[in-house]
């Protein structure tokens, strides 16, 4: 074999080991991508890989376009005034639930959508671009408010369809949807460091517990009975 040939094997060789080397640093960062995306956005993440038909790559570039689209977006601070406006209202939608479990729904799955746009998210007339800056940042709650607005929009007599098809909630599904609707709502409304220095440095836990208390008053029956609308099933609400 002469020397010409042994240098061009010696070369090809070379070649084939460096372009490995490439593809296996690609798809570890592929796969540490992936597992970095899968992390942040937890059920978001599976609920994307099941739309994209468990394309997990195609998955990856939709939630990395999100961060990039969302990631920065800069949330606006409340004030002690304005949290504990939200909170009445969120109260009163609770209460509301025993007797009216639809309009109760309607009512919440209205209020997070002003409470995501005063935080500085999309408004919700972009419902759908809403809830992608929302998954961004509250991943792991936004799924109830999903689950709220679609009963929300499904908040029909129960049997009757809707204007897509669907048919009206039940009482127990309108509850259950609340209930998952109220973690993200709590995640909005709860005062943070830059809240805190909006109020002049009052947003502190003694603060949060005396806003409890009055949203615990705030949810008192005109009978002087406490309210206790997350215990509720078929029996104590009033179908609608």
């Amino acid at each position: 074999m002469s020397t010409g040939v042994i240098i061009a094997l010696i070369v090809i060789v070379a070649v084939v080991v460096v372009l490995a080397a490439v593809l296996t640093l690609r798809a570890r960062g592929a796969s540490n991508g992936g597992g970095s995306l899968k992390r942040r956005f937890g059920p978001e993440y599976d609920r994307t890989v099941a739309r994209h038909d468990g394309d997990e790559r195609a998955a990856a570039r939709e939630l990395a376009e999100r961060v990039k689209r969302h990631g920065a977006l800069e949330r606006r601070p409340l004030s002690s005034a304005e949290r504990e406006l939200y909170e009445a209202r969120w109260a009163a939608a609770q209460e509301r639930f025993v007797d009216s479990p639809r309009e109760a729904v309607v009512e919440a799955d209205r209020l997070i959508a002003e409470l995501a746009g005063a935080r500085g998210f999309p408004d919700g007339g972009r419902h759908e671009t809403q809830l992608e800056a929302l998954s961004v940042h509250h991943a792991h709650h936004v799924h109830g408010y999903r689950r709220l607005h679609r009963a929300a929009q499904g908040a029909g007599s129960p049997g009757t369809a809707t204007a897509d098809g669907r048919s009206g909630a039940g009482t127990e599904e309108l509850r259950e949807a609340l209930v998952e609707g109220r973690a993200l709502f709590e995640d909005l409304v709860a005062p943070g460091r830059r809240d805190a220095r909006a109020d002049g440095g009052t947003g502190t836990p003694a603060d949060r517990t005396a806003a409890d208390r009055r949203t615990a008053t705030a949810t008192a029956r005109p009978d002087g009975r406490q309210s206790q609308p997350w215990g509720l099933t078929r029996r104590h609400a009033k179908g609608s």
